[in-house]
């Protein structure tokens, strides 16, 4: 494995980490706590959760392998986080990294998030007296946190201003080969202040790996668009750690040897792909689920759109959409869900939106496909 730079720290981590939101949650905590040790074998020294990941067993996972680690827990870095919704007094704050120390079997988290800044308004939550980061940094020094770090799900433009305080040590951005557009000024800038980077959903949440033939144009010879995909993010020298989620130790083996042969990206590399990349390619549902439960009339959101990604991935007409509508609500990811149409445009889906997609109108869209397969089945 090999080592990258975190930042100004002064840290070498691994440039693949293990990110904990993918763990196969039909295993035993036993048993991923077991895939978390052979990738620490493997030398891959960072480690990810969160309070709620993969039902809520994350932390538990991790915990268990780091009390099998035992003296080696220093050779790794550990980080955890907590949202400004969730602690909004700083002694709420306080309460949810002494949990998470708890559960993760550590005295100590080498990074804490402040978590999932989708909008300026929250940062501006997280930062008031009284409020999350003032409870973070009174836990940085009691030792119970060494370094207070940011994940945000904005755009480039709007990461700059998150970090133009000097405030975070890092910062951890949704970017992948497919999306980097979208958020690689904020890369940039992290990278010019000197800040760690962490890259999640390098993968696009699955979209990449479900659809290798599709976004074969992604790949080099002789390689994946898994491959590549892991090999845009190890290898961007802006990009200190790329968080995979593993569920198997092949997963591992795979993001270890991207790594061991990845050369570094450069700008030339970074405009290769840029001109290979249609409009829409920047425009996936990535299904990180953070519109889920919000819908007022129950819709699944997150399942609509990534139903919609194949419209964006093949090409698809309107009416083999509506077929395929057809066949996803009898048999597949839309189950027993409320039509599209029902949809009553009240935007909180678009701004719980990670990507900030124009879901209303998709849904809409989706919906002409639902009254057209209904016309098709009266024929």
């Amino acid at each position: 494995m090999i080592n990258k730079p975190f930042g100004h720290l002064g840290y070498d981590v691994s440039a693949v980490g293990f990110g904990g939101m993918r763990f196969d949650t039909k295993q035993s905590d036993s048993e991923n706590a077991d895939l978390v040790l052979y990738a620490v074998d493997q030398g891959i020294n960072w480690l990810d959760t969160a309070p709620s990941y993969c039902d809520d067993r994350s932390e538990d996972i991790f915990g268990r392998a780091l009390r099998h680690l035992g003296p080696r827990r220093s050779d790794v870095y550990l980080s955890s986080k907590g949202m400004p919704e969730a602690c909004d007094t700083a002694e709420k704050a306080r309460a949810a990294v002494e949990k998470s120390l708890r559960r993760l079997n550590t005295d100590y988290l080498d990074f804490y998030y402040v978590w999932c800044i989708r909008r300026l308004d929250e940062y501006e939550s997280a930062m008031r007296p009284g409020g999350q980061y003032e409870g973070l940094l009174r836990c940085k020094e009691e030792g119970l946190i060494r370094h207070i770090v940011v994940s945000t799900h904005l755009r480039g433009p709007d990461v700059q201003t998150l970090l133009s305080n000097n405030e975070f040590d890092g910062v951890l951005l949704g970017v992948n080969i497919l999306n980097f557009l979208y958020r690689w000024d904020g890369v940039k800038a992290a990278h010019r202040q000197g800040l760690g980077v962490a890259a999640m959903n390098p993968l696009a949440g699955g979209v990449i790996p479900q659809n290798e033939q599709t976004l074969a144009f992604l790949a080099e010879k002789g390689e994946t668009s898994t491959e590549a995909a892991l090999r845009f993010c190890i290898g961007c020298p802006q990009i200190s750690v790329t968080l995979v989620g593993f569920t198997t130790r092949q997963h591992i083996d795979t993001a270890c040897r991207v790594a061991e042969q990845a050369d570094p990206i450069t700008d030339e590399h970074i405009e290769r792909i840029r001109s290979r990349l249609s409009q829409n390619m920047d425009s996936l549902c990535t299904g990180c689920g953070y519109c889920m439960g919000l819908c007022p009339v129950g819709i699944p959101v997150a399942g609509y759109m990534q139903y919609y990604n194949d419209k964006l991935l093949t090409g698809k007409n309107d009416g083999e959409m509506a077929k395929t509508l057809g066949i996803q609500k009898k048999f597949g990811m839309l189950v027993g869900a409320p039509p599209a149409g029902d949809c009553i445009a009240c935007g909180r889906c678009e701004t719980a939106c990670t990507q900030r997609l124009d879901i209303v109108r998709r849904l809409n869209t989706v919906a002409q496909w639902e009254q057209s397969g209904i016309g098709e089945s009266q024929k």
